[in-house]
């Protein structure tokens, strides 16, 4: 029987909860939304360090077996730290430039991501991995996590807000856009009506089914079952969870 702890800034790990429930349906998640100190990409690297590791040591104590970093930025800045300080598995997300890569037929992939995981060493290497074989164009989603956070998902202001920052790369000619932060996802169906518009075919690529797949690995790994006595999710936010609660439903 295993507890999963998932953690995020704010709401976007549940698009990660989403995928790891259809899974594992048998589990138990506990679910931690870190809004009042969301978004983590304007926060220092301390600061992120310290909250990540508060926010495990309270699914650690909650009986989690396994925890799920549902954030690039936390991963980014503070995964080593947890993997280091906490005596259970780790899985964390890094934005999806491989399989990027193998599927662009442009040559030109675009990124989005909050600037805090633009900036990080494993997103760099993994930049610099594959620099000679596309052309890599890189967007902070300004805006992206407030919106999604306010569950406006729709709408002319969330329409110009995703413009802003997607234009850019669609003008370079990206046809493949890997979305960097897991809140990202829940505007996808915004960001393909935007392609769509200008007759462009492109992937946006959401890593939360990657995520979900590696996690049911780590836990055979550990000899950890996912099913649960009492399968269920549980909710826990450090602000205000209305948003959170319309989200997952």
């Amino acid at each position: 029987m295993a507890v999963i702890g998932i953690f995020d800034s704010g709401s976007g790990g549940l698009s990660v909860l989403r995928e790891v429930v259809g899974l594992a349906p048998g589990a138990r998640c506990i679910y931690y939304s870190d809004n009042a100190n969301c978004p983590y990409g304007d926060k220092s690297v301390q600061f992120i360090r310290e909250r990540s590791l508060a926010v495990c040591r309270e699914l650690v104590g909650r009986g989690a077996d396994v925890i799920v970093v549902a954030c690039n930025t936390a991963t980014s800045a503070a995964i080593g730290q947890l993997r280091s300080s906490l005596d259970l598995p780790v899985v964390g997300l890094e934005p999806a430039v491989k399989p990027a890569v193998a599927i662009t037929r442009s040559g030109v992939v675009g990124v989005l991501a909050t600037a805090a995981t633009l900036k990080g060493e494993k997103y760099l290497e993994n930049r610099q991995r594959y620099a000679d074989r596309v052309r890599i164009v890189e967007r902070v989603g300004r805006g992206f996590v407030e919106l999604v956070e306010s569950c406006r998902l729709d709408g002319d202001y969330a329409r110009k807000v995703v413009s802003d920052s997607l234009q850019p790369l669609l003008d370079e000619g990206a046809d493949v856009v890997v979305l960097g932060c897991t809140h990202y996802p829940f505007l996808m169906p915004l960001m393909e009506s935007i392609a769509e518009e200008q007759g462009r075919k492109v992937r946006f690529l959401d890593p939360a089914p990657a995520v979900a797949r590696h996690l049911m690995e780590v836990l055979g790994q550990h000899g950890i079952d996912p099913a649960d006595a009492h399968p269920g999710v549980e909710l826990l936010s450090s602000g205000p969870d209305d948003s959170l609660r319309r989200l997952y439903e």
